[in-house]
């Protein structure tokens, strides 16, 4: 697999994912990507995105049970892969060293 970098919005819902430990599935992405980011996003993007980055490795799924507040209509559940964990901490990485390397960020306008 060719090593490429994570997208911002694909970043958010990998974290999305991590963070809901195994109830990730398309609206709970949704809202807690909006919880966090403070934007509006389209729930369709969610789902785009969670297909792209399970082809691309770094998520895995399975069917969750019916339910009959889901008409018993089954959920997709996401959960991230080794692979996936790997690709984050590594974009955390980058980040983190780019952002020591500043020479002078003054923050507090003074």
């Amino acid at each position: 697999m060719k090593k490429r970098g994570l997208g911002e919005f694909e970043e958010l819902v990998l974290l999305a994912v991590c963070i809901l430990e195994g109830q990730a599935y398309g609206v709970s992405v949704k809202e807690e990507v909006e919880k966090h980011s403070g934007r509006s996003i389209l729930l369709g993007a969610v789902h785009i995105t969670l297909y792209r980055l399970q082809d691309k490795g770094l998520l895995s799924s399975e069917m969750g049970g019916n339910t009959a507040k889901r008409g018993d209509r089954r959920k997709r559940l996401f959960t991230i892969t080794d692979i996936g964990v790997r690709q984050l901490q590594e974009s955390q990485q980058v980040r983190q060293k780019m952002w020591e390397l500043i020479p002078f960020l003054n923050l507090s306008g003074s």
